[in-house]
């Protein structure tokens, strides 16, 4: 380093100091006095001194005035400007200058004046600069309260303002103490488990300001985190910066693996001896005539069983695969009037058991691209669903019509409905109504998941309505075709 650079940095280093010791001078009660004080009795002196330059005297007093009025208060800054007055007024008959009565009052009211107003502003001041710093200190208690970690970047990426619980995250996950959101969370990338994926991603971030959502996951500690990120704007649509909040899901992604665990495990566990119960339900079947009423009843009651277990493995399985996001559709052309056709026929034995009313409503034909074999699983599902919270006597009815553009079925029942603050809930994996569960109703609570699943698959839209004690209304919007390729 040259002699030069030695005397710039030292230069710099002694503004820095020099600037740092005014501040702190600045923010002391006792100097700011001091400095009022003595400048009022240096200018009471000058003007002794300078003699004829009387005439601008009350003006020099103002600074210090103004000065010592804004420590002491508006009431406290009138008097100082009644002692500068007389300050002036004893120069003035030192120097044998003009001081009647007019004079007095033309030097006294300006120094009054000042004294009373920089006192007023400086409570105004100092009372909204405690409410804002009561604000502020309430709003980072809001943020330090939170699970998520939460901070504001300008535009650039660059920190403005974060909490506690993500400077926590920081320590924890080692992030560098300098550089953007970006670039911070970017140094982290070899300890991800995809760290190629991950810092790509952290790059896409850095300079696309739209809102967006991604997780990932530390190699070594399993730990899982799930961040968020979108633009702040002002009323005009101006972009001042972002938003980012990072929270923690380690526990929620762990359930949800054991979850799967479990249920592959039960579904393997289940399908086993559901094939060895079928096979002798088939050998039975063959020889069904030679059982008496009470064999052959043994064995429907067997049968209805065994299609049931089957049929909760089979939900089970995919529920798996969608979960996984390896649900298949195979479309092709298809006529929706039929599938609701064999639906009800198929359900009209299980109706007229229960003395409930099931009807069909339709409008012609409406052809359209589609699976029709999970389509039917949903128009099953749907109406299966209405017969089973239906009571004795209740009315079920599936209507289908043409809706000008895309295919709207309604599955429409006088059952026991379903309590409003239950209805966000109800295409949760394996969640189930009160109303269903205080009447021991049997059921897995993954209908209508698999049903919401296959309609939107289609690139439909499936939404229930419904008033607990009067009934429910399910409502499937469905395109007639299908993008090119299929689903």
């Amino acid at each position: 380093m040259s002699a030069a650079d030695i005397y710039l940095v030292d230069h710099q280093a002694l503004l820095a100091r020099l600037r740092s010791t005014l501040a702190r001078l600045a923010r002391s009660r006792t100097f700011v006095l001091g400095a009022g004080v003595v400048g009022l009795l240096v200018t009471f002196a000058g003007m002794l001194a300078a003699g004829g330059s009387g005439t601008i005297g009350t003006i020099m007093f103002v600074p210090w005035v103004a000065l010592l009025a804004v420590e002491l208060g508006p009431a406290t800054g009138g008097l100082v400007g009644v002692a500068a007055t007389c300050l002036y007024l004893a120069a003035a008959e030192i120097v044998g200058l003009p001081h009647d009565p007019l004079t007095l009052a033309l030097r006294l009211a300006p120094l009054v004046a000042v004294g009373v107003a920089a006192g007023l502003s400086s409570r105004r001041i100092s009372s909204d600069a405690l409410e804002l710093q009561s604000t502020n200190a309430l709003q980072q208690a809001l943020l330090d309260s939170t699970v998520d970690g939460i901070c504001l970047t300008d535009t650039a990426g660059n920190i403005v303002l974060g909490n506690a619980p993500l400077q926590r995250f920081a320590v924890e996950l080692g992030l560098p103490p300098s550089g953007t959101v970006a670039e911070r969370l970017e140094g982290i990338a070899e300890r991800t488990t995809e760290p190629a994926r991950y810092r790509e991603r952290m790059r896409e971030l850095a300079h696309d300001l739209a809102a967006s959502e991604d997780e990932f996951e530390l190699a070594d500690s399993g730990r899982v985190f799930r961040g968020y990120t979108a633009p702040v704007a002002r009323k005009d649509g101006t972009v001042v910066g972002r938003i980012w909040t990072l929270r923690e899901v380690t526990a929620d992604r762990r359930l949800e693996r054991l979850r799967d665990a479990f249920v592959a495990a039960v579904s393997h566990e289940l399908r086993t001896p559901l094939t060895s119960i079928s096979g002798f339900l088939e050998l039975l079947t063959d020889e069904e005539h030679e059982l008496g009423p009470a064999g052959r009843r043994y064995v429907d009651v067997i049968r209805r069983g065994n299609a049931r277990l089957r049929g909760i493995v089979e939900d089970l399985l995919l529920v798996a695969e969608i979960e996984a996001e390896r649900l298949e559709l195979r479309p092709e052309p298809t006529d929706l009037a039929e599938l609701a056709t064999a639906t009800v026929e198929d359900a009209l034995p299980a109706a007229a058991e229960n003395g409930i009313e099931l009807l069909l409503d339709l409008g012609g034909r409406l052809p359209l691209e589609a699976d029709a074999g999970r389509l039917r699983q949903v128009l099953d599902n749907l109406v299966s669903n209405a017969l089973k919270y239906t009571p004795d006597g209740g009315t079920v009815i599936l209507s289908a019509r043409n809706g000008d553009g895309p295919l709207r079925v309604e599955v429409t029942d006088t059952g026991i409905g379903i309590p409003q603050d239950e209805l966000g809930q109800l295409f949760s994996r394996f969640y189930r109504a009160s109303t269903a569960t205080r009447r021991a109703i049997p059921g897995t609570g993954l209908g209508l998941v698999i049903a919401r699943a296959i309609v939107e698959g289609h690139g439909g839209t499936i939404s229930l309505d419904s008033t607990e004690g009067e009934g429910t209304r399910v409502t499937v919007t469905l395109p007639q075709t299908q993008a090119a390729g299929g689903t």
